[in-house]
């Protein structure tokens, strides 16, 4: 299905940079002694952050506007959504391995062997390999992993729409915020005494030690009370019971339809039908 969903989605991409990169490639046409397409502009803008980022300067950038700079990074940003997240129907089955590991760690338990993704069964079943009850875990990745892992988690803080006829304004999905650059996400899991007030103004007076989730992406609080309302949406800080939070993240292998969207005879979908990160319903 990669093939083809790289079809659908680079046709509604093409359509998205023609209608925001006209000008600027109208504009540097005139400067060039060969036939300058938008294509041409879109590959200069992409040299501007990675000449930036290895060189620490790019000419690139100074041939573009502020504006025209804020739809080539919507451009990637409807691309990378398509492709990772919330309208790609694979984008929950890209990240389900991760999510599974990740419950897995929090609860202390192996994996078993009908997990239905793509871990290593074999792998994830040995405590050689795969070691539980640690202090810290870590995993590199893409950053195009890292927005699968936030659709397979179900943060559909992120799901707005992103049309690619205009650009829709301020949006929750913005790759430069969610996975700049050697992006990090943090999952800390925090212990207190007495469950902690949702304002934060102290300890409940009753109740037992409570461990919270704190989910963190380049150093900034992810509210889980925004995707998952059991997790209390008035928690200022933005933490969710490790309970409350394993409970949601049973329900969400379920929503990937891992074998489905990864082996399934389904019909392509159009770009933006796709609003969950899961494949069409069996016919």
């Amino acid at each position: 299905m990669v093939s083809i969903l790289c079809n659908t989605l680079w046709m509604s991409l093409a359509n998205c940079l023609h209608l925001f990169a006209t000008p600027a490639t109208s504009r540097l046409a005139k400067l060039v002694d060969f036939d300058w397409t938008v294509e041409d502009s879109y590959a200069a803008q992409g040299l501007c952050p990675y000449e930036t980022v290895a060189f620490g300067y790019s000419p690139f950038c100074q041939l573009f506007t502020p504006q025209e700079w804020r739809h080539f990074g919507y451009s990637i940003d409807v691309d990378f959504s398509g492709f990772s997240a919330f309208t790609s129907p694979v984008g929950r089955a890209n990240g389900l391995g991760w999510q599974q590991e990740l419950v897995a760690r929090l609860r202390g338990q192996p994996l078993g062997y009908d997990s239905h993704s793509q871990i290593n069964a074999t792998l994830d079943s040995m405590p050689e390999t795969f070691p539980l009850n640690q202090s810290l875990y870590f995993d590199f990745t893409h950053d195009t992993n890292i927005l699968s892992v936030l659709t397979a988690l179900g943060l559909r803080q992120f799901a707005s729409p992103l049309p690619v006829e205009e650009y829709p304004g301020d949006h929750a999905f913005t790759v430069a915020h969610l996975t700049p650059f050697g992006a990090r996400l943090d999952l800390e899991v925090i212990r207190t005494p007495k469950p902690l007030r949702a304002d934060r103004a102290g300890y409940a007076e009753e109740g037992a030690e409570t461990k919270y989730v704190h989910l963190v992406l380049n150093q900034r609080t992810i509210p889980l009370g925004a995707s998952f309302p059991e997790c209390d949406v008035l928690r200022a800080d933005g933490w969710c019971e490790l309970d409350t939070f394993l409970a949601v993240q049973d329900r969400m292998a379920g929503l990937a339809q891992f074998d489905w969207a990864c082996f399934g005879d389904w019909e392509e979908p159009a770009y933006g039908e796709t609003t969950d990160g899961a494949p069409p319903a069996r016919r």
